[in-house]
């Protein structure tokens, strides 16, 4: 394996990193509701824990709102008990052929809360990259050991390395300070 090789790998997966974390952030909510608050959400359906966006349409008839239509009507009961089951703090309304999702007013103590899950999830992937950076140094110095490059190389390799992980740490602060900002605006 080659140091490009290995920066290129890095690169890619500090990436991926950086992309979980902007998902997960999809999941937290601001003012209006969006349905990637259910991203993470999964269903027993039929004895295997199915992901609601497969069971379900959504549809958001006013900001605080989701309707939820599932595909097949007998999911209905798994997809009521993983809504309240889960940490989004609201009980589903059901008609027997819609569940109504209505959440709460965010409050200034729920947004608090809100910006503190964002800045946890913000660590776990500035952790995840530097986990990254560790494997590709780990990766450089086996090379340097192996006699396949000199320390010259992977002194300028390692450059590089704390180069793109500064880069994809400063992109999740970035995100992270959007969403605190989207979740302060009242």
């Amino acid at each position: 394996m080659a140091i490009n090789d290995i920066l290129n790998e890095a690169d890619d997966k500090m990436s991926k990193s950086v992309d979980a974390t902007r998902e997960d952030f999809a999941t937290i909510r601001a003012g209006r509701i969006t349905p990637s608050v259910f991203n993470k959400l999964t269903a027993d359906y039929y004895g295997a824990p199915t992901p609601l966006q497969q069971l379900a349409t959504f549809t958001t008839p006013e900001p605080r709102i989701i309707n939820i239509a599932p595909f097949d009507i007998t999911a209905m009961p798994a997809i009521e008990k993983a809504i309240r089951d889960s940490d989004l703090g609201i009980n589903p309304s059901n008609d027997g052929k819609i569940l109504r999702a209505v959440f709460p007013e965010l409050t200034e103590e729920r947004r608090k809360e809100f910006v503190k899950q964002a800045k946890e999830k913000a660590e776990q992937g500035r952790v995840s990259v530097r986990q990254v950076r560790q494997k590709a140094k780990q990766n450089l110095e086996k090379l340097e050991k192996d006699g396949e490059v000199g320390k010259d190389d992977v002194t300028g390799a390692e450059k590089k390395l704390d180069a793109l992980t500064k880069k994809h740490t400063d992109a999740i602060d970035a995100l992270l300070k959007s969403k605190e900002s989207e979740l302060l605006e009242v």
